[in-house]
């Protein structure tokens, strides 16, 4: 027979596996450290109260390297998101916002019934007292439509005059020359 110290040691483990399963984690999700997930988004980054700097230096400490490499990449790139400006150009041309009217400085308005300005005049030199021929609002109610510029506002004068060019202008160049360059490369079959 055994000696009773190894059957009460016997019986210990045995009644230890019993109640616990044997391929469940040994810690339960109480005894877990407490974990933020990382998958902010743009409105909820901006929408959320700042926090304090004890507060965000308690969270770091929860977290796994990887954690807070994401989130040392997300600050990055929130920094430098903050540092792009986009350079914006006007165009000349102002909407009316009651009826969507554009007043173009090239064509004036005299090509209107009642239209007294003629082409050339810049908006700023218009009358006050100067009505939408449309809706009639006042000029005050005019907003002026301006291009804008994508990329960095202090990178707009490098390049070969490209890095000024709006999105556009940037597709027409693209298409453009590879309309031309398929048409070359049809041109060399015609030849032979």
């Amino acid at each position: 027979m055994m000696p009773r110290q190894t059957l009460a040691a016997i019986l210990a483990i045995s009644l230890a596996i019993a109640t616990t399963n044997a391929f469940a984690p040994s810690h339960t999700r109480a005894q877990l450290p407490r974990r933020t997930s990382f998958s902010p988004r743009m409105s909820e980054i901006e929408e959320a109260p700042s926090a304090t700097v004890e507060d965000s230096s308690a969270e770091e400490e929860e977290l796994d390297p990887a954690q807070k490499l994401a989130l040392e990449k997300q600050r990055r790139a929130d920094e430098l998101r903050s540092q792009e400006v986009f350079m914006k150009r006007s165009t000349g041309i102002h909407k009316c916002s009651n009826c969507d009217w554009e007043y173009d400085p090239a064509k004036g308005d005299s090509f209107l019934i009642g239209g007294m300005i003629k082409p050339g005049t810049a908006y700023e030199e218009l009358p006050s007292n100067w009505r939408c021929p449309t809706c009639r609002a006042s000029k005050d109610s005019f907003i002026e439509v301006v291009e804008e510029i994508p990329g960095f506002e202090v990178n707009q004068g490098y390049g070969f005059g490209t890095n000024s060019m709006t999105t556009g202008q940037k597709n027409t160049l693209i298409w453009g020359s590879l309309a031309f360059f398929f048409a070359l490369f049809l041109g060399g079959y015609a030849l032979s």
